[in-house]
């Protein structure tokens, strides 16, 4: 935004974004298939927002409720699952590090097997690391 654009009133409210709208926006993926991408591309950023909606979910909530100071870089992808180790909350961080590693192979492998598959483990496990963190 130009800082001179007036459309916005100084006394306006800016929300912060929730992040739990990247699984939202997963799910509208993960049924889509468009005129200029593959179903594959759909899922592969599906699976990609899977994971940055639990792990933004999960990193603004010890930030906001149990003090926890982000770099905002990528330390943090392994700050928070760290985080969560520490606080013995295994589940989480083992659910982080495994939408992690699916979401990598998806923005950085040529070939990815068993694609719908891994986006429906990816839905699920992002769910449920947001659910658990309410």
């Amino acid at each position: 935004m130009d800082f001179c654009d007036n459309r916005f009133s100084s006394t306006e409210v800016i929300m912060p974004f929730d992040w739990k709208e990247y699984l939202n926006l997963a799910r509208s993926l993960q049924n889509q298939q468009g005129n200029s991408y593959s179903q594959e591309a759909a899922f592969r950023s599906a699976i990609s927002r899977s994971y940055y909606s639990a792990f933004c979910h999960a990193r603004n909530f010890i930030r906001d409720r149990e003090g926890f100071i982000p770099y905002n870089n990528a330390m943090d992808h392994s700050r928070v699952r760290k985080y969560f180790e520490r606080q013995k909350r295994f589940d989480i961080s083992e659910s982080l590090n495994g939408l992690r590693r699916w979401r990598n192979r998806c923005d950085y492998e040529d070939t990815v097997e068993d694609l719908s598959d891994l986006l429906e483990d990816a839905l699920k496990n992002a769910q449920e690391v947001i659910d658990k963190l309410i």
